[in-house]
């Protein structure tokens, strides 16, 4: 789903169909749609029956291989490198300095009340990004915060904001509070608005993205059309790209092209950034 398109659903007031069109689009659901396509014709064009249920079972393969997944991510996704010893601790010589800065880790999704639990949890993507970010503040001795309210597919009043559940997790268990949380954003787009929104009004004007790789460009779209959205009369804020999570698992060549329920979930969420950036201007 491009760009253009997810923003018309946004202002026609059809967000909460993002989710389920996204779905419809990315692995593995358009090869099933071709494979069911070349059952149907197998009586009457029986070639080219074979040839799309063949292509679709190309497509599920390759779809669930890390190795193309990674080959998609190399080819497709301007990925920042992650930061650097070196990079670190210039981060820490400008807070240190009296530099206002700001590291902010962007949500990645909610669990359902799972059964070991109480109450909603962090998804995994959202997890290791918080565990990041206070790490990260930890080395260089910036603040943290967390973006993110209730996404486009959730509709569970009882699910908290995913920003509130991420301050709740770093003050009990990570021992490290939260100094900022924003919590109404859906989607990136509004997590960048919204953080910025907050950040420039408590004075911070140098902002330390932290998300995974994968998501790391669309991010830095966003925030940064959020930045210059408010004109020239606004002070200047500066981006720094901090993104984790783009390691692949040590397996061998052969294992790494041969399809795993990892391997769908990586190439799932590459050829959604792969889509968002398609007809991206902002």
């Amino acid at each position: 789903m491009t760009a253009m398109i997810a923003d018309w659903l946004t202002s026609s007031g059809l967000g909460a169909l993002k989710p389920v069109l996204s779905a419809l689009v990315l692995p593995p659901t358009p090869f099933v749609v071709l494979a069911l396509a070349g059952a149907g014709l197998a009586r009457a064009r029986p070639r080219t029956g074979r040839a799309l249920v063949g292509l679709a079972a190309v497509g599920v393969w390759l779809g669930c291989c890390a190795g193309a997944a990674q080959w998609v991510e190399g080819a497709w996704l301007d990925e920042p490198a992650a930061l650097g010893a070196a990079q670190r601790a210039a981060l820490k010589t400008a807070a240190e300095a009296g530099e206002s800065m700001a590291i902010v880790v962007l949500g990645g999704g909610m669990d359902r009340t799972p059964s070991e639990y109480s109450q909603p949890d962090l998804g995994n993507a959202s997890l290791a990004r918080l565990r990041y970010g206070v790490w990260l503040g930890r080395q260089t001795g910036i603040p943290v915060g967390a973006t993110g309210g209730r996404g486009w597919a959730s509709s569970d009043p009882a699910v908290p904001p995913e920003a509130a559940r991420m301050a709740e997790i770093a003050r009990t268990e990570l021992g490290s509070p939260l100094r900022w949380t924003e919590n109404d954003s859906r989607d990136t787009h509004e997590n960048a608005v919204d953080t910025l929104a907050l950040l420039r009004a408590a004075g911070v004007r140098h902002i330390v993205v932290v998300t995974h790789g994968w998501h790391m460009p669309r991010a830095l779209r966003e925030f940064r059309a959020a930045a210059a959205a408010g004109g020239p009369a606004s002070a200047p804020v500066r981006l720094t790209p901090a993104p984790m999570g783009q390691a692949y698992p040590a397996d061998s060549a052969l294992t790494r092209w041969m399809p795993s329920g990892a391997g769908l979930l990586r190439m799932t969420q590459v050829l959604h950034e792969v889509a968002a950036g398609i007809g991206d201007r902002r």
